[in-house]
């Protein structure tokens, strides 16, 4: 090769760079998003406009149950919303009360267990694609996985018998708590410390925090992508939720929402605060609604594996009780069905409600532990029939 041809190289290569270097963060996002990864769209579809007669009551009703729900102490990020237009929402307290920093309807919040419903649609999406298949072995796609009977199923519908990593890992011989715990840990543990199944799997129902770490683990294995970023490109970016991110202890540690005790103290964090899929995602009432409104979409998933998404599992014991596919249920003998998820992190208590035939959001957060979350269900009844007769909220 003569001097002209490789100072022509040079310069081709060089040039390269440059572009490369000249390209803004939204280019480089704009190029990914034409990749192949499934995506949920947004619902496309037109919706009627709520009746100012039907949108006056309501509120007044929501008026009237706030007044004896909320008190000026609380910190609430709360939301009611019929065919995706918000009748009602509140926003009071501090993300950071030091700072004296307001929550408003911009403010991420740790929606705690309500992330599962999250973690299970990326899941489904995947199922729908192909990609992989509800009934597979967990082990065909995380080798080391060391229990053959668990499928993607039965971490979805908390069938699986897995232990419960909080459990396991507090014990001394197992882990250090002064050391961060990560989903991977999760998974050698239970391989190399040879942890037992709780019982056999597909036999009853447990819920368990575990089985959704293993489902963030196979959105890694399958898209090749971190969870974090496999969350923002399937679900967060194409639904326009821009206040909604996976938490990632070394870089938001310092800047998320503060976790408050009911009395005001800080919760600090701890070894657990770095494991995904089960928790671990911030949002706002807004975001989550549009996830929502977002699951009607006659493309979100195709029919025969929807009505799986929102039926029981779990029928061993008599009850109203029960759990679909990333989703909780209260199944009433009328045949009428209530879906929601509820969650509790730290001093962070979260509520979703979502009314299937009215298409009814009702999503409360809360950083100051309060139970108050959970009695927003009590709303349902404004839009459907929903015979709820106490105050049982799980988690």
């Amino acid at each position: 090769m003569n001097f002209r041809s490789a100072a022509i190289l040079l310069f081709a290569f060089c040039s390269i760079l440059q572009s490369c270097s000249n390209k803004t963060k939204q280019q480089i996002e704009d190029e990914q998003d034409n990749d192949t990864l499934v995506r949920i769209m947004p619902f496309d579809k037109k919706l009627p406009k709520l009746k100012k007669q039907f949108v006056t009551h309501t509120k007044y009703e929501i008026g009237k149950f706030n007044e004896k729900l909320w008190s000026n102490n609380d910190y609430v990020s709360f939301l009611v919303a019929k065919d995706g237009q918000i009748i009602h929402e509140q926003y009071q307290g501090f993300s950071d009360k030091k700072k004296q920093t307001p929550i408003d309807e911009t403010t991420p919040l740790h929606v705690a267990s309500v992330t599962k419903i999250m973690t299970a649609a990326a899941v489904l999406k995947l199922v729908d694609a192909g990609k992989i298949d509800l009934n597979q072995k967990v082990n065909t796609i995380l080798t080391t996985f060391p229990y053959p009977d668990v499928t993607v199923k039965s971490l979805l519908n908390h069938r699986s018998g897995l232990a419960n990593y909080a459990y396991f890992t507090s014990d001394k011989k197992i882990w250090n708590m002064r050391d961060m715990l990560t989903n991977e840990d999760i998974l050698r543990i239970m391989a190399e410390k040879d942890i037992k199944l709780n019982y056999k799997t597909d036999t009853r129902f447990t819920y368990c925090n575990t089985n959704y770490a293993m489902l963030a683990l196979i959105i890694e294995r399958v898209t090749g992508l971190k969870y974090g970023e496999a969350m923002r490109r399937m679900v967060f970016k194409p639904l326009g939720m821009k206040h909604t991110y996976v938490f990632d202890y070394q870089r938001d540690k310092d800047s998320a929402s503060i976790s408050f005790k009911g009395n005001g103290q800080v919760v600090p964090y701890d070894f657990l605060d770095d494991v995904y899929g089960d928790k671990n995602i911030f949002s706002t009432p807004r975001d989550l609604m549009k996830f929502d409104l977002a699951t009607y979409s006659a493309d979100f998933l195709n029919p025969k594996l929807l009505k799986q998404v929102y039926q029981g599992y779990s029928y061993e014991k008599p009850g109203t009780r029960n759990y679909g596919l990333g989703i909780r249920i209260v199944e009433w003998v009328s045949g009428q069905k209530f879906f929601f998820h509820n969650g509790w992190w730290h001093g962070n208590t979260s509520a979703f409600s979502t009314l299937r035939k009215e298409k009814v959001s009702i999503i409360a957060l809360s950083n100051k532990f309060t139970y108050k979350t959970y009695k927003t269900r009590k709303l349902a009844p404004l839009f459907g029939d929903y015979p709820f007769e106490d105050d049982h909220a799980d988690n």
